[in-house]
């Protein structure tokens, strides 16, 4: 699978429901589109998400993929995780306010759609360090060496390696 374009987004939201919010994004993709919703507190930057996919897209093409659905692989990926529960922990909605970072892959530009649903606001992507060391469990031995996006793009890396 090929990535023709990726967008990423970043935006505000209030969840009321994750199955009514991931019913309502899948009506407005076509067959083959895909929109998958991150939590943008665990993520790094836009690097550590075009990384995460991919890693994604290239295990599907090796037939190394964990997961079944490529969406699925991509929350794997990002999140430098092999189980499903534990990436969804760290990278899935929650109920409640929360930032998204909206990834879209071979689809048309879905922004304005999405901006009816969320508030656009790409300031999401601003880290929180300390946060981040705490979600990915990063000591201070791996943050003497390297900073928190290449920590967790080597472990991203890793992934693919350890199989």
């Amino acid at each position: 699978m090929h990535m023709n374009n990726i967008q990423i987004l970043g935006f505000r939201a209030t969840i009321d429901s994750v199955g009514d919010t991931l019913d309502k994004i899948n009506s407005i993709k076509d067959e083959g589109e895909i929109i998958q919703l991150l939590n943008a507190d665990s993520i790094v930057s836009k690097n550590h998400i075009i990384h995460g996919v991919n890693q994604a897209c290239l295990a599907f093409e090796r037939g190394e993929n964990l997961a079944k659905d490529l969406s699925v692989e991509i929350a794997l990926r990002c999140s430098a995780q092999r189980q499903i529960s534990k990436a969804f922990k760290i990278l899935g909605l929650k109920e409640g306010d929360m930032n998204l970072c909206a990834i879209l892959i071979n689809s048309k530009d879905y922004s304005q759609e999405l901006t009816s649903i969320f508030t656009r606001d790409d300031d999401v992507f601003v880290p929180d360090n300390d946060k981040l060391v705490e979600i990915y469990g990063i000591n201070d031995l791996e943050l003497q060496n390297m900073s928190i996006e290449e920590i967790i793009i080597d472990r991203i890396t890793k992934l693919t390696v350890d199989m």
